[in-house]
């Protein structure tokens, strides 16, 4: 490519650079919030990039909890802790539908660590915490953030932006059914309370 030619569109799949000198944590959280397709290709394949995925999850969570001032260190922690929840249950979802029912081909730890790095523009919550940004921030931060989760499906499953639209709608569809399913066994199996007769 030459020096004057633009590089591919984030959502083109291509790789703009190649990978063979491994970027540092902060570039990669840099290149995952830029939707470098090059660097969530790099993450895909580097093995070692899964405690660096797990800390953009916590971070992000962190940043969250600071920009919705959300109870205190108490309850920093439960937001970690749902995070990294979230992280493996729906890396999980996604492997069980693209991989699975669709016959892509990725694995359970490439997902979790492209999706892991997907969480980088929840980091720019902790702008939340100023009032007049609130609102603004949240909007843009879920848009960009559904822009970073197509495109790290897209890189791990080597499928193109449709079809990564088309398993993460699947996906978070299922999430939203096993969420109602179980939400409707714990309101059936809590207690009542009516009096005993």
């Amino acid at each position: 490519m030459s020096e004057g030619t633009p590089g591919p569109s984030p959502f083109s799949g291509v790789s703009a650079r190649p990978t063979a000198a491994r970027r540092s944590f902060l570039e990669r959280l840099l290149g995952a919030l830029r939707l470098d397709a090059s660097v969530y290709d790099e993450i895909e394949h580097d093995e070692e990039a899964l405690p660096q995925a797990a800390g953009v999850v916590a971070l992000a969570a962190v940043c969250a909890g600071i920009g919705g001032a959300a109870g205190g260190s108490a309850g920093l922690v439960v937001g970690v802790i749902g995070a990294v929840i979230g992280w493996l249950v729906s890396a999980g979802i996604i492997w069980f539908i693209g991989v699975r029912l669709m016959e892509h081909t990725s694995d359970y730890p490439e997902l979790l660590r492209t999706i892991g790095f997907a969480s980088s523009p929840q980091v720019l919550l902790v702008l939340a915490a100023i009032p007049v940004l609130g609102w603004g921030v949240r909007s843009v931060v879920f848009v960009w953030g559904l822009a970073a989760y197509v495109v790290a499906v897209r890189q791990a499953l080597d499928v193109d932006t449709g079809r990564a639209v088309l398993v993460c709608v699947l996906g978070w569809g299922l999430a939203v059914v096993v969420a109602l399913l179980l939400a409707s066994m714990a309101v059936s199996c809590a207690p009542s309370g009516g009096a005993m007769v």
